[in-house]
């Protein structure tokens, strides 16, 4: 195994078959070689903990992060107690609720859970999803007034309501409004009973990085140790709130929150609640995605975020929401299905917009533009957001995508780290360019007349100008370097330790120097994936995969039995069949030795 830091480049790589250039995580050596002999750990690992901060004191409880030692008093979220005592008085009094989402994963996870609490503690409670294109997003007085008539006398928005003072304001005398939200905040709060939101300005709790079922999940501990004051469980069991960090982690991870300290608890506690499968909707989503292992991060955020998103793009925006309240299989099942095909008519959608949107946005990357906005005629509002993604993560530039109908533009958009996308669509509102607008640094919403476009295009050019110094493709950020022999099934344990991954936790990426392929095959059905075995120079084989392998220069390379040497860069991981654990390689970028 061989590690280190040595040169600005890794093995000199300043472009690879895939454009990249490869760099090293840089992170503090004296710091990792403390890690890893405090704890008996690969001296690699300490040096990745090092380099993602981990500190030694705080090394224990990243390696086994624990609510007990991470979870904050949750009177340090600013109207947390208000929150808490207006819905103990309504599980007291046994009132009707009427709970507000959104229709992606956390406001569906945030929905579910203040739904499955309340029910649990005895209220009758109403939801309700807005649909994207009839309603947009965030709470609207009709579906608000709607649920009011029906009986709810406290109504609860989750993951949505921080800029919605137009929507309450009809309600005032009429019912009480609770907010859980974590989107930005762009100055006073609404004129309602409590808005909880660690992202509004005067909230200094320190946890603007958690999403919006966090917050709920919150809410919850704070109610029930408002009702336990009360001495409301003397006469009742207390629900168990650990039942429900399944929608914390899946939420957590579908909103792409960094998985660092609180969160990184909330999603290993809560996959290993999912792990168990006792929720019929999770169950059979897990099931219509064929995820047979324990859940990881990755089947929450490439497996089970797409279909429950699906439905609030292009179908009934209540299907996700349903699908984790139901109760029975059967119904569970069905569902599952249903979001599963309504998963494949959205990529067929996306798809068709795919194409002239790439084309545009090369045509704005020539022409010098920091950033990308693409805006056309008759593209569905639902699926911008993940056109978006692609178009960001193939130019590495913030990218933002519209579709036009009756003269309003109405889309989405995704950054790159380090450029705050949502701060400067909620500038762009304030300043008269934009009908709607908001969302967080890595994601936001915005709609305006379609005639404001280009306008628009250059307020976001002028704010996002660092975007220009950006290389054309992001830099691989590598972690070691792995003779064959060494990327063995024990060092793939030990990497694994590292997870869960994701945003600011990133799975890390290694290099196995100078190998050569000695077999290769394509296999699945459609043939996109190659399969080989590599050689090491030193002695050792792996097996090393390669999916979405279209016909590129990375393919080719790897095509060629016997070929020219080549440095593979890649992920290692810890792969169990049929009761063994073996070490597998899942190839990101290759370069010629």
């Amino acid at each position: 195994m061989v590690t280190g830091l040595n040169g600005l480049t890794v093995l000199g790589v300043e472009q690879s078959l895939t454009g990249r250039r490869w760099v090293w995580r840089e992170g503090e050596e004296r710091i990792g070689q403390a890690i890893a002999q405090s704890l008996g750990l690969p001296e690699l690992i300490g040096r990745m903990l090092a380099a993602r901060g981990v500190s030694l004191a705080q090394a224990p409880d990243f390696l086994a992060p624990t609510l007990r030692a991470l979870l904050p008093d949750p009177s340090s979220l600013r109207d947390m107690d208000k929150a808490a005592a207006r819905l103990a008085a309504a599980v007291q009094a046994g009132e009707c609720v009427g709970v507000f989402g959104d229709y992606d994963v956390d406001g569906a996870c945030s929905a579910a859970l203040m739904v499955t609490l309340l029910r649990d503690l005895g209220c009758q409670v109403l939801h309700h999803v807005p649909d994207r294109i009839l309603e947009g997003y965030g709470p609207n007085p009709t579906a608000l007034r709607g649920m009011a008539a029906r009986g709810a006398k406290l109504l609860i928005c989750v993951d949505c309501g921080t800029t919605g003072h137009e929507a309450f304001a009809p309600l005032h005398n009429m019912v009480d409004v609770l907010v859980f939200d974590h989107h930005k905040s762009d100055g006073m709060t609404p004129k309602i009973t409590a808005t909880v939101n660690p992202n509004r300005l005067d909230c200094t709790s320190g946890l603007g990085s958690i999403c919006a079922t966090a917050v709920a999940f919150i809410g919850g501990i704070a109610l029930l140790r408002t009702l336990r004051q009360q001495g409301f469980f003397k006469t009742r069991p207390e629900p168990d709130l650990r039942e429900l960090l399944d929608f914390v982690a899946l939420a957590t991870i579908c909103d792409v929150m960094p998985l660092t300290g609180l969160n990184r608890a909330l999603v290993t506690q809560g996959l290993k609640i999912m792990a168990r499968r006792h929720r019929p909707g999770i169950a059979a989503l897990l099931d219509v995605a064929k995820v047979t292992e324990a859940p990881t991060a990755m089947n929450c955020g490439f497996a089970l975020g797409p279909r429950i998103n699906a439905a609030g793009r292009i179908a009934e925006p209540d299907m996700g929401l349903r699908l984790l309240l139901a109760e029975d299989e059967d119904t569970a099942k069905t569902l599952a299905a249903m979001l599963d095909d309504v998963n494949r008519q959205r990529q067929t959608v996306e798809a068709g917009i795919l194409q002239t949107a790439m084309a545009q946005a090369e045509a704005q990357i020539a022409a010098g533009h920091p950033v990308i906005l693409v805006a056309q005629h008759g593209w569905h509002p639902g699926v911008v957001g993940i056109v978006a993604g692609r178009l960001k993560e193939k130019f590495n530039r913030p990218a933002l995508v519209a579709g036009i109908s009756e003269e309003v533009a109405k889309g989405s958009g995704r950054s790159v780290p380090g450029l705050d996308l949502g701060a400067v669509v909620i500038a762009a509102r304030q300043a008269g360019l934009l009908s709607t607008g908001g969302g967080h640094a890595m994601a936001a919403g915005f709609s305006l007349p379609s005639d404001g476009v280009e306008a628009f295009h250059a307020f976001l050019d002028e704010r996002l100008a660092a975007a220009t110094a950006l290389p054309n493709a992001a830099d691989l950020v590598l972690e070691g370097v792995l003779a064959v022999a060494g990327a063995d099934t024990a060092f793939a344990q030990a990497v694994a330790r590292l997870g869960p991954f994701g945003n600011s936790n990133e799975e890390p990426l290694f290099v196995l120097p100078r190998v050569r392929v000695v077999k290769s095959d394509r296999i699945g059905k459609d043939g996109s994936t190659i399969r080989v075995i590599v050689e090491g120079e030193g002695g050792g084989r792996i097996k090393a995969l390669l999916f979405r392998a279209t016909e590129n220069a990375l393919a080719a390379a790897l095509s060629r039995v016997g070929g020219a040497p080549l440095h593979l860069a890649g992920y290692l991981r810890a792969e169990s069949w049929n009761g063994l654990v073996s070490a597998g390689f899942l190839i990101t970028d290759a370069a010629p030795a």
